[in-house]
């Protein structure tokens, strides 16, 4: 019986870590409300991102607890691993954030910017309106790159949680915490930005007026959210 309470403890342990962890750090979910606006993508494509970047988020650091496991690395290796690619994170976001904001002022300072339906925004100065466009350079760039950073982030609470299971040789709660904090994290960071996308429904047509720095506030945004990882959030 004590161990079904243990097993049941540490998986809704898993489930509220995942859940606060990912609450508490705005960069779980900012950075892809405001490039969902800034690149004109629906809120179905917004929360596939979403989910494939939080899928990668979780399963680099489920990869390396059992990597850690197999090997036989103990808590405080994995842990110094982590926190170093925290470190780094932190970095190649605010850079992210940083060159994106640049791109953002220089195009709106162009001329006359406007959005297309693949969520590109740019100039044209004094030339008409009426033109065709080539195939966007880079329309996916922006996806790619966060995906990156999330996949390369790690999920430092979940590595004690895994451990301490395999410790034990309980393979069963080591996949059961591993999968509870996944689907806790994931399921989140969809609540958060599906709800975010919601209520800007009702914040009315102002942002049109900011259309010309969408890109520059995203860049802001993200910027902002790196910023904040260095704090501590």
């Amino acid at each position: 019986m004590d161990s079904v309470q243990s097993f049941y403890t540490l998986a809704g342990t898993a489930v509220f870590l995942g859940f606060l962890h990912t609450v508490i750090g705005p960069d779980h979910y900012l950075p892809f409300v405001a490039l969902g606006k800034a690149r004109n993508w629906s809120s179905a494509h917004t929360l596939l991102v979403t989910f494939l970047c939080g899928l990668g988020h979780v399963l680099s650091s489920v990869i390396l607890g059992f990597l850690g496991i197999v090997l036989g690395a103990g808590v405080g290796a994995l842990e110094s691993i982590e926190g170093t690619r925290a470190d780094i994170v932190k970095w190649m976001l605010l850079v992210f954030g940083v060159c994106y904001m640049i791109y953002g002022v220089k195009f709106a300072m162009l001329g006359k910017v406007h959005m297309h339906e693949d969520g590109i925004v740019h100039s044209h100065g004094c030339v008409s309106a009426g033109h065709t466009h080539a195939a966007p350079i880079g329309k996916n760039a922006g996806f790619w790159i966060l995906f990156i950073i999330f996949a390369f982030g790690p999920c430092e609470v979940l590595i004690p949680l895994v451990m301490y299971p395999a410790s034990e040789f309980n393979w069963l709660a080591v996949f059961a915490v591993a999968l509870a904090f996944s689907f806790s994290t994931v399921g989140t960071m969809l609540l958060m930005v599906g709800g975010l996308l919601y209520g800007m429904r009702y914040m009315g047509n102002w942002t049109g007026k900011l259309e010309r720095w969408n890109h520059t506030i995203t860049g802001a945004v993200i910027a902002i959210c790196a910023i904040l990882m260095f704090v501590g959030l």
